[in-house]
């Protein structure tokens, strides 16, 4: 496991919070691989911001880093992420979530699914997505609400981390999918998550950045893709995402909060796609989106 750098804010205002995470999440040097709100109080509205980086940033890259862009430069904790299956201890005990017909566990659980409903097992990897947070959760009922009215046989699951949705939409409908992330060991947590699941037939799991990778291109496109990533990302791929989709397809997204709906919401209705069903979980949203049909408002 390669070191990883935290950058941690104090306690912020939500407004606060959110401009800080998106200008870290924009700033392309130093470049952030991952960004994240932590509510610290719920009665306060106060949340705390927590950037991931895969070399250390320096405090004066930072500071110069807002200075270009004309800002104050808040105080920043900048520490080294101990080498830990973060993941895995965090899964320990972890309560199991229903989303739907959808129950989603670890090891300790699996002789606690409930009659008709159908368990997904995720052995706690280095990989983001265990079905408790509210964007993976969001994702899996958006995804059954799909399935109420179509049958979709072409799956991309963009970002995949611990395969999970993918797993979902192989179980609920016996389609393929193709499982993607851009880190490594998230491909491979997918694909032994996919085994563990019975589903290692019906996936393929690479590594990719964007859509440019054969096995996506292969199978392009796609009436089914599933993409649980951050805000920005989504935006910057709203062009090859939509080119993707079939002319009937459906897209599900999600890892934005309600602020940055719009953002996303006009990315994807430039490219002729129109938001089908907004879910809304505490400040994060999932959005299901199709094509504009011809003569549709």
């Amino acid at each position: 496991m390669s070191r990883q750098y935290m950058v941690s804010s104090g306690n912020l205002p939500r407004r606060g919070a959110n401009e800080l995470s998106d200008f870290l999440e924009a700033c392309p040097w130093p470049e952030a691989a991952a960004v994240s709100m932590v509510e610290t109080s719920e009665q306060a509205d106060l949340w705390r911001v927590e950037a991931i980086y895969e070399t250390e940033p320096a405090g004066i890259d930072l500071s110069a880093a807002f200075e270009r862009a004309g800002l104050a430069p808040p105080d920043l904790i900048i520490a080294l992420v101990p080498e830990t299956d973060w993941v895995r201890k965090s899964l320990e005990g972890l309560a199991p979530v229903r989303a739907g017909r959808l129950f989603v566990h670890g090891a300790h659980d699996r002789l606690a699914c409930p009659s008709g409903s159908i368990g997904i097992e995720i052995d706690a990897g280095l990989a983001f997505g265990t079905g408790h947070h509210n964007t993976t959760r969001g994702c899996l009922l958006a995804l059954q609400h799909i399935l109420r009215s179509k049958t979709p046989v072409n799956c991309l699951d963009l970002g995949c981390g611990s395969g999970v949705l993918a797993i979902a939409a192989c179980k609920l409908a016996g389609i393929y999918a193709i499982a993607s992330d851009i880190d490594r060991e998230a491909v491979q947590v997918a694909r032994d998550n996919a085994r563990l699941n019975g589903t290692g037939h019906l996936m393929r799991c690479v590594t990719a950045a964007g859509l440019d990778h054969p096995a996506i291109s292969a199978r392009a496109p796609y009436d089914l893709i599933l993409a649980n990533i951050l805000a920005r990302p989504l935006v910057a791929l709203a062009p090859a995402i939509s080119r993707a989709l079939s002319k009937t397809g459906s897209l599900v997204l999600s890892g934005l909060t309600q602020d940055q709906i719009r953002m996303v919401r006009a990315a994807y209705l430039a490219q002729g796609l129109s938001v089908v069903e907004t879910l809304l979980q505490d400040n994060w949203a999932t959005l299901t989106l199709a094509r504009k049909q011809r003569g549709a408002a």
